[in-house]
C-alpha cells in the first residue's frame, strides 16, 4: 500500500538501524535488571529453556509484524494495520489499547523506576517535589528533542540505546570468566504451571517492540526496513536476553534468592567490586529513559493517525510548519505520561497492561491472515511469512493460551475498559451524525 495522503508532511527518514535499535531500546526496559531472578529462582537452570521457547513465540509474532508492516506502510503501527484490516471501529479500540492501556501507563511506571533507581544514590529523588521537577525536566527534553524532527529522536535513540546496553554486554562478556558449570545443571522439569506462569513472565519482558512502527509513515523504504527491522532488532533482544540469563545462572546459581532484586547488580559487582552495583543502578535509570524516549517518538504518531481518521480531535493531526513532525501529538501524549507519572494512578490501572497487549497482538495477527486474502494494490515488492498458516498459528494459539493466564481482575478490567471505549466510540459516531444533520436542516 502506498503512503497515504494522511501522511503528507512528515519526512520519510528512518533507516534499518535506526529502526532496530529503536525496537532494542524499546524491548530492553528496566524489567531485565530483575528478570533473570524472576525466572532463575521458578525454574533455576531451566530458564534457559524457558527464553527459547518465548522467544519462538514472540518470534511468530514479529513475523506477522514484518509481513503487514512491509503492506501496510501508513503511519500508526498496529492500529492502521488492523483499521486496514477490520475497519475504523476495530482500529479505534487497538488505538486506545495501546495508547492508554500499554504506553502511557507503562511509561509513567518507567519514570517511577528511573527516580527510585537514582534515590539509591541520592534521598533527595524520594521527594514527590523534587521528582515532579525532574519528571517535567526529562519529558520536556524529549519533546523538543522530537518535535525538531523524527531524525534527532532516532538519532537519540541511537546513542540512549548504546550506552544502555554497555553495561549489559560488560556483563556478559566479562561475566563468561565466572560462570561455574555446575549452576547450569537441572536435575528435574519444572511443573507446567511454573513454567506457565514464568512464560507469562517472560513474554512481556519481549512485549513493545510494535510501539517502534508507530512511526511507520517516516520509515524509508518500509517495505524493506520493516522486516529487517524488526528480525534485526527482535533476533538482537533474543540473544541478548538468553546470554544474560547464562552468566546470570551460571554465577549465581544457587545465590539468585539472595540477590532477587537486583541480580545483574550482584553479577556486576563479583566482576569489578561495589563500583559494579552503582553502575547498575544507573543503567536501569538510562534504560528506563530510553524506553520511555522511543514510546515518545512513536506513539504519538498513532494518535496522529487517529486524529487523520476523524477518531481523535483534528488538532492531533497537525504537522509542524517548520519541523514536519505531529507536535501536538508529541505534546499531549507526553503531558499525559506527566500526569500519571506524578499522580501514581497508573499503579492501579496498569493491570490493563497485559490484557491489552496480548489482544494488540492477536487482532494484528488475524489482520496479517485477512490482508493476505486482498489483492497488492502497489507493484512494489513486500515480505510474506514462509509456511502459509503456520507461523501466524503459532503466534495466534500462544497468545490464547497467554490470555488464559491472566487474574479475573485482569480479565475483568479489560472487558470494562474496552466497553467504555466502545461507548465513546458510538457516542462520537452519533454526535457527528447529528451534527451533520443539523447543518444540513440550517
Amino acid at each position: 500500500m502506498n503512503k497515504s495522503n494522511k501522511d503528507k508532511g512528515l519526512k520519510r527518514v528512518v533507516d534499518v538501524f535506526g529502526l532496530s535499535l529503536n525496537i532494542v531500546n524499546i524491548t530492553v526496559g528496566a524489567g531485565i535488571f530483575a528478570l533473570p531472578a524472576i525466572v532463575g529462582i521458578e525454574l533455576g537452570a531451566f530458564s534457559v529453556y524457558a527464553y527459547l521457547f518465548c522467544g519462538i513465540m514472540m518470534a511468530a509474532i514479529m513475523l506477522c509484524y514484518a509481513e503487514i508492516g512491509s503492506r501496510i506502510t501508513n503511519t500508526g503501527g498496529s492500529y492502521a494495520y488492523v483499521s486496514a484490516a477490520f475497519g475504523d471501529f476495530a482500529g479505534f479500540i487497538v488505538s486506545w489499547l495501546a495508547i492508554f492501556g500499554w504506553s502511557i501507563l507503562g511509561s509513567a511506571a518507567l519514570m517511577n523506576i528511573i527516580a527510585d533507581s537514582l534515590a539509591v544514590i541520592s534521598p533527595a529523588f524520594s521527594n514527590p517535589w523534587i521528582r515532579g521537577i525532574f519528571f517535567f525536566v526529562l519529558l520536556s527534553f524529549l519533546v523538543i528533542t522530537n518535535i525538531r524532527g523524527a531524525k534527532q529522536g532516532v538519532t537519540f535513540i541511537k546513542w540512549i540505546t548504546i550506552i544502555k546496553l554497555l553495561p549489559l554486554f560488560g556483563i556478559i562478556i566479562f561475566g563468561f570468566t565466572l560462570i561455574n558449570t555446575e549452576n547450569l545443571h537441572w536435575e528435574h522439569l519444572p511443573s507446567i504451571k511454573t513454567f506457565g506462569n514464568t512464560a507469562l513472565i517472560l513474554f512481556f519482558a519481549f512485549a513493545g517492540f510494535e510501539t517502534a512502527l508507530g512511526a511507520s509513515g517516516e520509515i524509508k523504504n518500509p517495505q524493506r526496513t520493516i522486516p529487517w527491522g524488526i528480525l534485526i532488532g527482535g533476533g538482537s533482544v533474543i540473544i541478548i536476553y538468553l546470554l544474560l540469563q547464562i552468566v546470570t545462572q551460571g554465577v549465581l546459581g544457587p545465590r539468585m534468592l539472595s540477590v532477587k532484586d537486583a541480580p545483574l547488580a550482584a553479577v556486576a559487582q563479583s566482576i569489578v567490586g561495589i563500583v559494579g552495583s552503582t553502575i547498575l543502578l544507573v543503567a536501569a535509570a538510562i534504560s528506563s529513559f530510553g524506553t520511555v524516549s522511543t514510546d515518545v517518538l512513536n506513539t504519538p504518531r498513532v494518535l496522529f493517525a487517529g486524529a487523520n481518521d476523524g477518531l481523535f480531535p483534528k488538532f492531533l493531526g497537525e504537522i509542524h510548519s517548520k519541523y514536519a513532525t505531529p507536535y501536538w501529538s508529541i505534546i499531549c501524549f507526553s503531558g499525559l505520561i506527566f500526569i500519571f507519572s506524578i499522580s501514581g494512578g497508573f499503579r492501579q490501572l496498569a493491570i490493563l497492561a497485559s490484557a491489552a497487549i496480548l489482544l494488540i497482538y492477536l487482532l494484528v495477527i488475524i489482520a496479517t491472515i485477512k490482508l493476505r486474502s486482498k489483492k497488492q494494490e502497489t507493484t512494489k515488492k513486500t515480505f510474506k511469512v514462509p509456511g502459509g498458516l503456520i507461523i501466524p498459528s503459532i503466534g495466534i494459539v500462544s497468545i490464547l493460551w497467554l490470555l488464559t493466564s491472566l487474574s479475573t481482575w485482569e480479565i475483568v478490567s479489560t472487558i470494562i475498559f474496552i466497553a467504555v471505549i466502545c461507548v465513546v466510540y458510538f457516542t462520537m459516531k452519533w454526535l457527528k451524525k447529528r451534527t451533520k444533520t443539523l447543518k444540513k436542516l440550517e
